[in-house]
């Protein structure tokens, strides 16, 4: 700031300049705040407020950053050629017989697993509420697989660790929630583990992210009995996902008789890297009353 001083009977103009602070002082009191603020967010929850109404004022730019990606897949989709649309029909109509055909199978087997579980007297419940939702926004972070979807908790009753899967299987779970949009982590994320068992032969492992598009299959002996093309599925433990979805393909089995594991790495099956649409899945277990689900009595236990 300039200051200008003009003497009585004098014509000269002196200015003055007024430092601030030095850059020194002003790099350890941002410092200082960014420690401050660290430690309140991680010891109170009066940042996930805050957080939760900025979400609120960002949630418009988002919508208005992916109004062009929407408008591309618009102008692609309308301007594809009749005969182009002509053979999708066609390949759709052949997929929808082959499905129905399926589906009718599937209705009996799952009318039958129904009649056995309450002859059995089995807690586990058949059919699981879903809810389609898309993709806002995708994070650039080459350390963290998280996306955005475009609901949250105001109408659609989202909650932390809901599991998401698309057409083909799962693709990770919801893990911040906010009124009109969520974040969930991918199951290649690093900090992301799904509990799984081999389709083949009901082998139970923790799939883990590798943060490189892959997830890896830790603390399994090299005399497992897994091999490649191996499909691995939702074991169901943990009351997180539902038993029975897809999750990943054994790519690689590794065995090192110098080491005591194996070194088994799967590829996902769900597409992390291009679905637009994911389902929400809310587990059949979540609609039993609390006395007679046992992740929430697992869970009170455990708070005990």
């Amino acid at each position: 700031m300039f200051l200008s001083c003009i003497p009585s009977g004098s014509l000269t103009v002196k200015l003055l300049f007024v430092q601030g602070p030095s850059a020194t002082i002003r790099l350890l009191l941002l410092i200082l705040i960014s420690v401050a603020l660290m430690t309140v967010d991680h010891r109170t929850s009066y940042i996930n407020t805050l957080r939760s109404g900025l979400t609120v004022v960002v949630y418009p730019l988002q919508y208005a950053v992916n109004l062009p990606a929407d408008f591309m897949g618009w102008a692609s989709q309308t301007f594809v050629t009749r005969d182009t649309l002509l053979k999708e029909n066609e390949e759709l109509r052949t997929q929808n017989r082959l499905l129905k055909a399926q589906l009718q199978k599937l209705t009996f087997i799952e009318s039958e697993n129904v009649h056995l579980r309450e002859l059995l007297q089995s807690s586990k419940r058949a059919g699981e509420r879903i809810l389609i939702a898309e993709l806002l926004a995708v994070d650039l972070d080459p350390y963290r697989k998280q996306v955005v979807i475009n609901k949250g908790s105001s109408h659609d009753e989202l909650y932390i660790g809901q599991p998401i899967v698309d057409a083909h299987g799962v693709m990770g779970k919801l893990t911040h929630v906010t009124p009109f949009s969520s974040t969930a982590l991918l199951i290649t994320d690093p900090n992301h583990a799904v509990p799984v068992q081999v389709n083949r032969n009901g082998l139970r492992a923790v799939a883990v992210g590798s943060g490189e598009g892959t997830v890896e299959l830790l603390h399994l002996p090299n005399n497992a009995d897994i091999q490649e093309g191996d499909l691995l599925v939702s074991s169901g433990l943990g009351c997180v996902y539902p038993a029975g979805y897809p999750v990943a393909t054994v790519t690689k089995v590794t065995t090192n008789p110098s080491l005591p594991f194996a070194e088994i790495v799967a590829e996902p099956v769900a597409r992390l890297q291009r679905s637009r649409e994911v389902l929400l899945v809310w587990p059949a277990l979540a609609n039993l009353p609390p006395m007679e689900n046992p992740c929430e009595v697992h869970k009170r236990r455990n708070e005990q």
